[in-house]
């Protein structure tokens, strides 16, 4: 039997749905809980880069305290109290620290790439003398005598399974070599701005 009381005959009524102003429950949880992971990740970051990002004294003092607790219950507690203190920062408060994180993200990836970079311009040393050739020509000032000792030591080293000491060091030349440019450039920007 059907309730006609129950709108089983198509009349459809909003008079008893509640409508809200604000968010809604689950979703005021979710951004608490994006919050906090922003506080941990903070936490989790060196005291310098955290000394760095533009935020009240008293989150950072929180962070800075939480990263001295060892203890799991004390730690707990305290990045509790650095996601309510998170919760009290304005939207352009949480934006400026978000871009100062994702700053990071992309510092730290461009590092990483340079670095594989820099191995794979080893390897290549190591697997072809023309790639020694090529490197003596775009970098006239380096010792080629140094240079192809290091990389027949480092060939002795990987046949007979020695700890890589040759091989580190062609790493922190070609490492060198890379910072060089950047050297190069701030020089000539700094000399001509002292013609000027």
């Amino acid at each position: 039997m059907v309730n006609a009381n129950r709108g089983a005959t198509g009349f459809q009524s909003n008079e008893f749905e509640q409508e809200y102003d604000r968010p809604s429950k689950s979703q005021m949880k979710r951004e608490m809980t994006a919050l906090q992971k922003l506080g941990e990740q903070l936490v989790d970051e060196p005291k310098d880069r955290v000394m760095r990002v533009p935020m009240p004294d008293e989150l950072r003092d929180a962070i800075l305290e939480c990263q001295r607790i060892r203890g799991h219950e004390g730690r707990r507690r305290q990045l509790q109290f650095v996601g309510k203190k998170m919760r009290e920062l304005d939207e352009a408060q949480l934006a400026a620290i978000k871009k100062t994180i994702e700053g990071w993200r992309g510092q730290s990836k461009s590092e990483t790439a340079l670095m594989h970079a820099l191995e794979r311009q080893r390897e290549r040393l190591l697997a072809d003398d023309g790639a020694l050739t090529e490197l003596l020509a775009d970098h006239p000032a380096l010792d080629a005598q140094q240079l192809r000792t290091l990389i027949r030591n480092a060939r002795k080293e990987q046949e007979q399974s020695k700890p890589p000491k040759a091989y580190r060091e062609i790493f922190q030349i070609l490492k060198v070599l890379q910072n060089q440019p950047e050297q190069q450039e701030e020089d000539d920007e700094s000399a001509e701005e002292d013609e000027s």
